[in-house]
């Protein structure tokens, strides 16, 4: 199986750079998988599709300001940061540009000096591992978001603006930890989610921090020769229990966003039911990969040869799924993470 098996053509300008006026006026795109039938609908028809007893599973993890504008203590040259994740204590791994001014030892201020770091050492995958100056904690995290940025994706071709403070966060989030968005679930809102509950629709919330490696391109051309990121996550005892309990009262998983998707799949047993926990999961979908857990799959439109693109072809085949990805570019969808949805049932 090859990347390039995973291309298809999008127009720049259906690569949405801000988001919907509000969150449920995005579109929806419901894929029936056993047919391939295509209806075009609203985001709040979601309800419409579910059924009492199904179990709505999503991703509360928070996204924190991780995109820092600092100089070099030595020479003044402007420097990039976008913190990845703490390593221990005041020592973050992170991806630094441009990575030639960023050698270990070199000193980095923020804010004018406020806070400082320096360059410890280069990364197995290319970033830095930086060390910040020893201080309260507390401190540390409040100049973070005094300096930080929102750390929109690559695609989006503007700087953060205060509009992505808000928009650029689920209404659930509630962990702090993610330099991405699980962009599926960006389309709730509380009143969206009652309805949900309201049609006898349960709800539950697991945990995955979504790294950068979601953004960078595949590198290879056999698809299972790449190495996937790792991401942090955890899925608890009672919301373990209840997807263990819906499963055997033949209710459906209805997962919210691929996140979602990779902490079910990395707890799942081959018998169909899930075990709580917290680690770091590899896991890597793709077709030919058979799932444990979900049934259905709310999720944005993803990028051409991308590891999501796979994930989702390898729940309704790679062929209804582009041949959907088309439609959607004819009908002048919104792409990626400010994008429209799609529903796969």
């Amino acid at each position: 199986m090859q990347v390039s098996d995973f291309d298809y053509h999008l127009p720049p300008e259906l690569i949405a750079q801000y988001p919907a006026p509000e969150r449920t006026c995005a579109r929806l795109l419901v894929l029936r998988r056993a047919t391939g039938e295509i209806d075009h609908r609203q985001f709040p028809d979601l309800l419409e599709y579910l059924v009492p007893g199904d179990l709505l599973v999503l991703n509360e993890t928070r996204v924190f300001p991780a995109r820092l504008y600092g100089r070099r203590a030595d020479t003044g040259g402007k420097l990039e940061v976008v913190l990845l994740y703490e390593r221990q204590p005041g020592a973050w791994e992170a991806l630094v540009q441009p990575g030639r001014r960023a050698l270990p030892g070199v000193s980095i201020l923020f804010g004018g000096g406020s806070l400082q770091a320096e360059v410890v050492e280069r990364t197995a995958a290319g970033g830095r591992l930086l060390r910040f100056t020893p201080g309260d904690p507390g401190r540390f995290w409040e100049q973070l978001h005094a300096l930080g940025e929102t750390p929109l994706p690559p695609y989006i071709r503007r700087r953060a603006e205060q509009t992505d403070v808000e928009r650029y966060q689920t209404v659930y989030a509630r962990v702090t930890g993610s330099v991405a968005a699980p962009t599926a679930g960006l389309h709730f809102t509380q009143a969206l989610l009652d309805q949900v509950r309201e049609r006898g629709v349960q709800t539950a919330f697991v945990l995955l921090h979504v790294g950068i490696g979601t953004f960078r391109p595949i590198r290879v051309e056999d698809v299972e020769a790449h190495p996937m990121h790792e991401e942090f996550y955890r899925l608890g005892d009672a919301e373990a229990a209840l997807i263990n309990e819906t499963r055997r009262r033949g209710g459906r998983i209805v997962a919210v966003g691929t996140t979602t998707v990779r902490v079910l799949e990395s707890t799942a047993a081959d018998d169909g039911s899930v075990s709580a926990g917290e680690g770091w999961t590899r896991l890597f979908i793709y077709p030919g990969c058979r799932f444990k857990i979900i049934d259905a799959l709310v999720t944005n439109f993803h990028l051409p040869r991308s590891t999501l693109l796979m994930l989702v072809s390898a729940l309704a085949g790679r062929d209804m799924v582009l041949h959907a990805y088309q439609e959607a570019v004819a009908r002048r969808y919104r792409f990626f993470s400010y994008g429209d949805a799609m529903l796969i049932i």
